[in-house]
């Protein structure tokens, strides 16, 4: 990649990892509901804009339902569910999870679009999945002490449960994406389905609203993690995926959870155990090989 692409490369990275502090500040004082809706809202807002690209807003009438949908499986339950896992576990942890996402699309597209994986990804499957297991059995209590933000180790079993049933929504937006929205323009993509999850989400963040007053603090923090965290990202996001492929754009998972964990220990004070970090080593090699990214040739199918 060229340097400009590197420089955007790592930027996103940056940003999508400072979105699990950023959920923290804001969920902590709005809630989880809240802080996703507001999340979602301001991010439709700040992408209406793109329809005024020509050809952007007929392509969206086209496919209005869809991406409707993709929005909700996409960002208003994950980002729900990330909201309420970063109340409970540490920020760095959720970003391990979420790196799993590449996993959960590989399973789902072989369950549902029959995509079968070779040797080699199967094996990725296999070694991430096992990795998740040591991450959970270590942070239940029963071997390895936990050391996240706070809780019991319920509590934390079910954030890290969310983290992981929000990586499976991912998952399944991606095969529904792949299979129904084939051809559709990525900022038509984006903007919508920012407005499917503010539909979604615009009751349940009303009815949960906050009855005590919020802080500035955690307005400015949803404001960031809804303009630069959602709306800019996904910017660079497709920039990335037309200028260097998906391939090397979906890289970008790698290096989140090292700008997650270092801004959790830098900002809220959260501790970085070698548990966490050899799980998340093996979870982020199951997740290279599970995607392709990583091969190893005695189990990939021959030319």
């Amino acid at each position: 990649m060229s340097p400009t692409l590197i420089a955007e490369f790592v930027l996103l990275a940056a940003l999508w990892g400072s979105s699990f502090l950023f959920m923290h500040l804001g969920a902590a004082e709005f809630g989880a509901l809240p802080t996703a809706g507001l999340r979602v809202s301001l991010a439709a807002l700040f992408l209406l804009p793109v329809f005024l690209v020509r050809g952007i807003w007929a392509d969206f009438k086209q496919r209005a339902g869809k991406i409707l949908l993709v929005g909700v499986l996409n960002s208003a339950l994950p980002f729900a569910l990330f909201s309420y896992a970063v109340l409970h576990i540490a920020t760095g942890l959720t970003a391990i999870l979420n790196a799993t996402v590449p996993l959960s699309g590989a399973l789902v597209a072989w369950l549902w679009l029959k995509d079968k994986p070779d040797g080699s990804r199967i094996l990725g499957l296999v070694i991430g999945f096992v990795g998740v297991a040591l991450l959970v059995l270590g942070k239940s209590g029963f071997d390895v002490p936990f050391s996240g933000n706070s809780g019991s180790a319920g509590s934390t079993l079910i954030a890290m449960g969310a983290c992981l049933l929000a990586t499976l929504c991912y998952g399944i937006a991606a095969s529904f994406t792949k299979r129904n929205l084939s051809g559709a323009q990525p900022l038509a993509t984006a903007a919508g389905s920012q407005i499917g999850a503010s539909l979604a989400l615009a009751l349940p963040m009303i009815w949960w609203w906050p009855a005590h007053p919020v802080s500035h603090t955690a307005w400015l923090a949803v404001a960031v993690v809804a303009l630069f965290c959602t709306s800019i990202a996904y910017i660079l996001f497709f920039h990335l995926i037309e200028r260097a492929g998906p391939a090397k754009a979906l890289t970008v998972t790698f290096v989140v959870p090292v700008f997650a964990m270092l801004y959790g220990a830098v900002f809220l004070s959260e501790s970085i155990t070698p548990w966490t970090i050899g799980c998340g080593l093996v979870i982020l090699v199951g997740t290279a090989l599970s995607t392709g990214m990583l091969r190893l040739r005695a189990l990939a199918p021959s030319a």
